[in-house]
């Protein structure tokens, strides 16, 4: 399977060490080659290429989509280029992996789902948090009954990494595709339905605390965008919720968190503690009742497959990894990639739908 990445920032260089992770780790159905590696210019991608280990870099991401000699596209670029390349990318017959959010908006982001469709393309877009084992238990959990019908949901993600308020206008205020909800909250929101099932309709709420950022020229430029969002849920299963997306949490590095309550029992999970969840039973015994920590283990698939003990901890790039893996699973035609362009387009649509509530002061229907 030979692999053309286009972008050479953080995500990039995550997707290229996933990569050589998955290979030492799994049994993969191909032997995966580093071919191309597209980036602003030929000197940053041949640089990029060679530190990376692709064979080739190109200044052309167009020469990359159409490169015969590339099987699958990897779309690490901003946002705002993810519908061109990754079009580009299914009209040339790959198969398209795309960095969240798959678009800007919702109507592209269902343009490429049905482009995707349409061509019969493998498609997976950067949910990476989803893979890990810790969730996958703890959706198994709700699905057995074992802690009781789903009463309730609280969501978080939240970060500091735009607290300063002199940190300069970017894409990611952007009118178009940019702000928290879009950035931080898809996790949010992907993390939510793909816990407790569909989101059936919801109000939202967007704060901008911070009206204006240095335009790197000298002066300053307004912003339009949302630094805080936050939405109440109903969800198909009957449960109520709630979510909080914020990139100007100080001190806040990783709070990707959640909080479960069932009739029988809860979940905790936070994803600065990502190799833990807390389970909480009713049925304890009296004097005994109270949140249990479950580790990370080989117990718990894949996690065996890179360490034999438990308590040794997974990665942010462990995870990536396993996205990778399951990929390639699906390409191979062994599984179903259950991340693929069209759930994509559902959490930009449920995104627009808790700007639209913000917008409007109401609920909105999202089934």
């Amino acid at each position: 399977m030979r692999v053309g990445l286009i972008g050479s920032g953080f995500m990039g260089r995550a997707h290229a060490f996933a990569y050589g992770i998955a290979q030492k780790v799994f049994d993969l159905p191909f032997r995966v080659e580093l071919t191309v590696l597209a980036d602003a210019t030929a000197e940053a991608a041949t640089r990029a290429a060679q530190e990376l280990g692709f064979a080739r870099g190109t200044g052309d991401w167009r020469a990359l989509v159409t490169d015969p000699d590339v099987d699958v596209v990897h779309v690490t670029a901003p946002n705002a280029l993810h519908r061109e390349m990754a079009l580009a990318a299914l009209a040339a017959g790959k198969a398209v992996h795309c960095e969240k959010p798959l678009a800007p908006t919702a109507a592209e982001a269902r343009e490429m789902a049905q482009a995707a469709a349409r061509a019969g393309a493998v498609t997976q877009v950067g949910f990476n948090y989803l893979c890990n084992p810790m969730l996958r238990l703890a959706r198994e959990i709700i699905e057995s009954g074992e802690i009781g019908e789903i009463r309730s949901y609280r969501g978080i993600h939240a970060e500091d990494y735009m607290a300063d308020a002199a940190t300069p206008f970017s894409f990611r205020n952007d009118p178009v595709g940019g702000g928290v909800m879009a950035d931080l909250g898809s996790h949010a929101l992907a993390t939510a339905e793909f816990l407790m099932g569909p989101i059936t309709r919801l109000l939202g709420d967007a704060v901008t605390a911070i009206a204006e950022r240095p335009d790197g020229r000298g002066g300053m430029r307004p912003v339009q965008t949302d630094d805080i969002a936050r939405a109440h849920l109903r969800f198909a299963c009957g449960a109520s919720g709630s979510l909080e997306a914020s990139w100007i949490a100080t001190g806040r590095k990783m709070q990707h968190d959640f909080e479960i309550h069932g009739s029988k029992g809860a979940l905790l999970f936070t994803q600065e503690r990502l190799n833990e969840l807390h389970l909480y039973l009713t049925d304890d015994p009296a004097g005994r009742q109270g949140f249990r920590r479950i580790e990370a283990g080989p117990a718990h698939p894949p996690y065996g497959r890179f360490c034999v003990a438990p308590g040794h901890q997974l990665g942010f790039n462990d995870l990536k990894a396993i996205e990778i893996a399951g990929f390639l699973e699906a390409l191979a035609g062994r599984a179903p990639e259950p991340f693929g362009f069209a759930a994509g387009a559902r959490i930009q649509a449920l995104v627009e739908a808790v700007l639209q509530s913000a917008r409007e002061g109401r609920w909105v229907e999202t089934a």
